[in-house]
């Protein structure tokens, strides 16, 4: 029963998932009506907000953040030390069913680390799994890399709790009605949220498992077409060359990065924030290449993989334009949705219908940064007033922005680059994907509404 459900939700979606950038296109057009239908105004006054500074160039610095996350990751992840440790799990894989399994497990536990590590991380894994391992459904295998995603707010890289770690931030969202910082311990590193990402990870790959289609359903990818790619050979012949291949100039900024870093971890405890986890990431990055010239061959093979999201941007940040248009009275198309969960939430369910909120407000804002200025000037004061704990709304809204990412191709693009795979290739499966976590994630908002 299970397997003709996810074979039924593979075929649906095989017919009518277009481009993501027709996605994008087409939820354009769908918010720009909602947007007229909720807040009464003309469709110029509409059309203003999308195309105005605010709307589809808003998110121009948070844009740039999300690609070093993905690059940075990327580049890391295209180390030596990295693709032996990949080859060396893909080897414990013996069969189809142990390639799924581990390929899901690996995934999640980095894309809860880094995002942009896991992402790429797990399709690089999955690439490695599928070159060793024969009868195993690569369309799977992709998904299940891409499946590990869903944990990625709850983790180290996540953006909300990142963000409401800096000084003034919940003032500002909640309108002064809140003061203070939201320091980890109360968001990524809370004993709710580690137990849900804790279930979650743990359960993701017997998930991946049921899913496997049978022999006659199977498709594989030919190993030949999977081959790595030589390792570069790098001459020192010219002064210029030499200079790029210096061990001294290698090492100097090496001592400079991880200086700062535990001057940092030392002056501000753990508090990470997203400038930080990048820091971390470039120059573990940097590190582990071994020199320069290495390091910025990677820079500029991972970069390749944030042409997607390059494009798709703007116009998710003319999408939450739309979403957050306000006519005279005030009144825009997300507020008409976050409030509508607002008004009918006490507060044992208030946290339960943010979750189902972001998780609605997603998919016209594929972007946590982006969701959190949507939802968190509409939120956090009612957090305030049903005095809900300000971490654990925020953490409802992470939590709601990366479950539907499963159903939303915008960040499937990189690992889908990857794998050489469309995003109906996989989406059925995480159609299946989102629907179990969902149940996880609703019980754990319930969960921590009730004890805390």
């Amino acid at each position: 029963m299970f397997k003709k459900f996810t074979n039924g939700c593979v075929k649906l979606v095989n017919k009518y998932l277009p481009d993501p950038f027709l996605f994008a296109i087409i939820l354009t057009i769908v918010t720009f009506i909602g947007a007229l239908i909720a807040t009464g105004m003309g469709p110029i006054e509409v059309l203003s907000n999308w195309g105005a500074d605010t709307g589809i160039w808003g998110l121009l610095s948070f844009a740039m953040q999300m690609v070093l996350v993905l690059v940075l990751g990327g580049a890391m992840a295209s180390a030596n030390a990295v693709k032996k440790a990949l080859n060396a799990i893909a080897s414990l894989a013996k069969t189809p069913r142990d390639g799924i399994m581990i390929t899901a497990f690996v995934s999640a536990i980095f894309c809860w680390l880094n995002w942009g590590f896991g992402l790429i991380v797990g399709a690089l894994l999955a690439r490695a799994i599928a070159r060793r391992i024969n009868g195993v459904d690569y369309r799977l295998l992709i998904a299940s890399a891409y499946a590990g995603f869903v944990v990625w707010h709850a983790g180290t890289s996540g953006s909300i709790p990142l963000n409401l770690a800096g000084e003034g931030v919940l003032e500002k969202m909640s309108g002064g009605l809140l003061t203070g910082v939201v320091p980890s311990s109360e968001t990524i590193f809370h004993p709710i949220n580690l137990l849900i990402s804790g279930v979650i990870i743990v359960g993701l790959p017997f998930l991946c498992w049921a899913m496997m289609p049978t022999a006659e359903n199977t498709i594989t990818v030919d190993p030949a077409l999977l081959v790595e790619k030589e390792a570069k050979t790098y001459k020192k012949d010219t002064p210029a060359e030499k200079m790029e291949n210096s061990r001294i100039l290698w090492l100097i900024t090496i001592v400079l990065g991880f200086g700062y870093i535990v001057y940092y971890f030392v002056t501000k405890g753990f508090n990470l924030s997203l400038n930080v986890v990048n820091m971390i990431f470039l120059f573990l990055g940097i590190l582990m290449h071994g020199n320069l010239r290495k390091y910025i061959d990677a820079i500029a093979d991972a970069a390749g993989g944030a042409a997607g999201i390059i494009l798709q941007f703007p116009f998710y940040a003319g999408i939450m334009g739309l979403m957050v248009a306000k006519n005279e009275a005030g009144v825009s198309l997300a507020g008409v949705i976050s409030n509508f969960f607002v008004s009918i939430s006490n507060g044992l369910t208030y946290p339960l219908f943010t979750f189902w909120a972001a998780g609605i407000v997603n998919f016209f804002v594929p972007s946590g940064g982006g969701q959190w200025a949507v939802q968190g000037p509409i939120m956090m004061p009612a957090t305030a007033t049903l005095n809900v704990p300000a971490g654990q709304t925020a953490m409802a809204i992470a939590w709601g922005d990366a479950w539907t990412n499963m159903i939303q191709p915008f960040w499937a693009l990189p690992a889908l680059g990857i794998a050489g795979l469309s995003a109906k290739d996989i989406m059925g499966y995480c159609v299946v994907v989102t629907l179990a976590t969902g149940i996880v994630i609703s019980g754990g908002m319930l969960l921590w509404a009730f004890l805390f």
